[in-house]
């Protein structure tokens, strides 16, 4: 049998192992092993040793009569599998709706591997509009709303992990990530409604530049009823801190994180003083709040019943100027600016206003050796009369710290870390004398 291949300017025919190359009028004798790849192509026609011709080439008419029924017949089986997988895909999506509607409140990834990570905890998933984030974040603006709906907001792990160790008593919790909310002590989280909103929601509503993705809404602590961390306490010495009329946040917070690592007994905070659960209060203070008892908005009569009755309370003066003699030390312009407010009519209007007499002295002589408060005020309104009022009954001194001329003032905050610290090395040295002598009289 031999095949005819046949194009516009060649013509190809096999005998046996030699074929023959037709170009034009001339003949080449080729092997037909390298020419493989010519028998691939489809043959024009076939000719047989009978004389037979079978050709491979159909009319057009004929293939595309061909090709229509063709095409009719996948285009029906197109669209019936279109149809059907139209509908089929309607109706799951109007399942999924139907079950995401009535499961709006259920934790969004039941999946076991999520569950077993949260320790079988279940939250919600926030839906687009929720506007509870919003709300709570009130709680952190008004101090008005704090007091009256007896709440606070707590943002970021260290924070509310130190709220949860002392015992307080979380209602909220909004996280963006599961990672964070596994950064949680878990088992302190069971009654707590935990709900999960983006992050790009909690980055408006946060006071953060950066939120660690974490927001807390806790009952307002009561300082009475707080665990705090027993190592601290054990660490503490009777050394009581009174802020008076302290009205900046930053400075606030960071004279409570100093009482906290000077081992202060507890704080008092005056009526006058900006409120200690306010978030720039709070980011300052690094946790203060829950190492040590903080009793805030607090009168002069209510002060009292706070501190022992046989401790000595001294203020804090931070405008003396250098000077070698305490007795000679500049009256520090907080307590000179102290005035009271005189009717026209007061028949005494000419008579001198006296002022307690408190003496000065440098901070650090002697002054701690037993039960001590420090009175610490703020750099706007300083010192209150009834400060003064209170140093004098209890034989409290002026301490000050020597400063350079041409310097007006130390920061409220600066002059109470160095005060606090040095309080405290007075009292642990009064200590150890203490039980030294003990010890002595015992052998």
């Amino acid at each position: 049998m031999a095949a005819l291949m046949y194009n516009v300017s060649r013509g190809f025919v096999i005998f046996g192992e030699h074929s023959l190359l037709f170009r034009g009028h001339n003949q080449i004798l080729v092997n037909s092993r390298r020419y493989v790849r010519a028998l691939r192509r489809r043959p024009v026609a076939v000719l047989y040793p009978n004389g037979e011709r079978e050709t491979f080439i159909k009319s057009k008419e004929t293939t595309d009569k061909m090709n229509q029924k063709v095409f009719k017949q996948k285009g029906k089986n197109l669209s019936e599998s279109d149809n059907k997988s139209r509908k089929e895909k309607v109706s799951e999506r109007a399942v999924n709706k139907k079950w995401i509607g009535h499961h709006v409140s259920e934790c969004a990834e039941e999946s076991p591997h999520i569950m077993d990570r949260l320790g079988g905890l279940r939250y919600e998933k926030a839906p687009a509009g929720d506007n509870r984030l919003a709300k709570v974040s009130s709680v952190a603006r008004s101090r008005t709303f704090r007091e009256k709906e007896g709440k606070v907001l707590l943002e970021g792990r260290r924070l509310i992990c130190d709220a949860l160790s002392a015992g307080a008593s979380p209602q909220m919790l909004f996280f963006s990530m599961v990672e964070r909310l596994q950064e949680l002590p878990l088992d302190k989280l069971q009654q707590v409604k935990l709900i999960k909103v983006k992050y790009e929601d909690m980055k408006t509503w946060s006071d953060l530049v950066t939120p660690q993705g974490v927001i807390a809404i806790f009952s307002k602590p009561d300082a009475s009823r707080l665990a705090f961390p027993k190592d601290i306490r054990h660490q503490s010495v009777p050394l009581f801190l009174i802020c008076d009329n302290v009205r900046d946040a930053g400075n606030l917070g960071t004279i409570l994180r100093c009482a906290a690592a000077a081992g202060c007994d507890r704080v008092l905070l005056t009526k006058g003083c900006v409120d200690a659960w306010e978030p720039k209060v709070l980011r300052a203070a690094m946790g203060a709040h829950f190492r040590l008892p903080v009793y805030p908005n607090l009168d002069w009569d209510d002060i009292s019943k706070h501190l022992p009755k046989d401790v000595i309370v001294h203020i804090a003066d931070n405008c003396s100027i250098f000077t070698k003699d305490p007795a000679s030390a500049q009256v520090p312009g907080q307590i000179q600016n102290v005035t009271l407010d005189k009717s026209s009519d007061s028949s005494d209007s000419d008579d001198e206003l006296s002022l307690p007499c408190v003496k000065p002295q440098v901070y650090h002589e002697s002054w701690a050796q037993k039960s001590t408060a420090l009175v610490i005020g703020g750099e706007t309104c300083g010192l209150s009369l009834e400060a003064l009022g209170l140093a004098e009954e209890t034989d409290g001194r002026r301490i000050f710290v020597p400063m350079a001329p041409g310097v007006e003032s130390l920061n409220s905050a600066m002059a109470a870390s160095i005060l606090l610290f040095e309080g405290r090395r007075q009292l642990l040295k009064a200590s150890d004398k203490t039980r030294r002598r003990a010890r002595s009289k015992m052998f």
